[in-house]
């Protein structure tokens, strides 16, 4: 199969599964963009391409991209922009809680076996730089700028926060290691600035 050949079949394909998403037929969809039924049966079918103008009709109307429309998906469906960034962000959530239980579970264990402790609550302090990583990775795989600059310098802080912190308990005040988030914290921002050429999401 040709290139061109495999790419409207692929296109067919997708606009099949998002009309059907929408629950849309043929006729209803051909009247919101203006065209016969006719041409959107034709596209669905692989047995041609829309125009690039409505191409971006067709992905604004079924909130996803043009990419979206133009890739093969291995997944069953293809997934809106706004389910894909929900979904990403229920995970991202689910991510965070799942180390604030192992914080509070470390917490409460310390509190039955050794009772004494009077550390207990430096389990949530490491919990934030920990969370700060969790978020940093995801937001590296989903291509989330914004969220990576932000978790980025709540990791570069919380782990200053808690060298601190533990050093504070065992006596030591070592508050000049602030000091050290400053450059680091420029450094992050200057990183992301110049890579301002790439597209941003949020």
């Amino acid at each position: 199969m040709e290139e061109q050949d495999l790419l409207a079949v692929t296109i067919g394909k997708n606009l099949t599964k998002l009309r059907k998403a929408a629950n849309l037929t043929q006729l209803e969809l051909a009247e919101k963009l203006n065209y016969s039924d006719k041409s959107v049966s034709k596209w669905e079918q692989g047995n041609g391409i829309p125009d690039v103008r409505i191409l971006v009709q067709l992905a604004a109307l079924y909130g996803v991209s043009v990419d979206d429309l133009l890739r093969e998906h291995k997944e069953k469906r293809v997934i809106p922009e706004k389910e894909r960034k929900h979904r990403n962000f229920v995970t991202t959530l689910i991510s965070v809680g799942l180390c604030w239980l192992v914080a509070v579970i470390a917490f409460v264990a310390v509190g039955i076996f050794f009772p004494t402790a009077p550390n207990a609550w430096l389990a949530f302090v490491y919990a934030v730089p920990v969370s700060a990583i969790v978020t940093l990775v995801l937001s590296c795989v989903w291509g989330y700028k914004t969220v990576r600059i932000v978790s980025l310098s709540v990791l570069i802080w919380s782990v200053l926060a808690t060298v601190f912190l533990t050093a504070l308990v065992f006596g030591k005040n070592v508050w000049l290691i602030f000091l050290v988030g400053i450059p680091l914290q420029i450094l992050a921002l200057f990183y992301f600035v110049w890579r301002k050429g790439a597209k941003w999401r949020i």
